[in-house]
């Protein structure tokens, strides 16, 4: 099932998501439908209160299906550790036809559970840290754009009312 992704404004984007606490058939096939929808909406990272579900559950693919190896399962993430510098544009599928440049730590270790709730860290770099930190900053109720100038926020959501107001968003 491909679930419509949640837009900006939404208030179950700005609050702390609930732990996941049963890895059962229900969250497997939730986690398959968030790889769905994520694909769908050509992400690479999707957090389960972009689709209006307050989980602690994040999915990440970086290669987008060329390796499926590369599928990633983070419930309940912690970063354990982060290192380095990098800025590059980045976006969100929340914040759709936006994109603004953001440092982010080079590096990134986090610790988190898959999908059958055991738990296991990984390290990764530039775009896998990229993801790592945004997609769990979602489940803290927090959105790349606090990363961004206080202007250049206050001009994307004055565009982002207008488009409201419009019916376009």
């Amino acid at each position: 099932m491909i679930y419509p992704i949640v837009k900006f404004g939404n208030p179950v984007l700005e609050k702390p998501a609930e732990p996941v606490t049963v890895f059962d058939d229900q969250l497997k096939k939730l986690v398959e439908d968030m790889f769905e929808s994520m694909y769908e909406a050509h992400g690479v990272g999707l957090a389960a209160p972009q689709i209006g579900i307050s989980k602690r559950l994040a999915v990440i693919d970086v290669t987008f299906k060329e390796d499926p190896e590369a599928k990633l399962v983070l419930a309940n993430p912690e970063i354990l550790h982060t290192e380095g510098k990098h800025t590059q544009p980045e976006g969100c599928l929340s914040i759709p036809e936006f994109r603004e440049p953001v440092s982010r730590p080079r590096k990134v270790t986090i610790r988190a559970q898959d999908v059958n709730g055991k738990w296991y860290e990984k390290t990764g770099e530039e775009l896998l840290a990229r993801a790592f930190l945004h997609e769990t900053e979602h489940l803290h109720g927090k959105l790349y754009i606090s990363h961004i100038s206080g202007l250049k926020r206050d001009l994307m959501k004055r565009k982002i009312r207008k488009l409201i107001k419009a019916g376009e968003w």
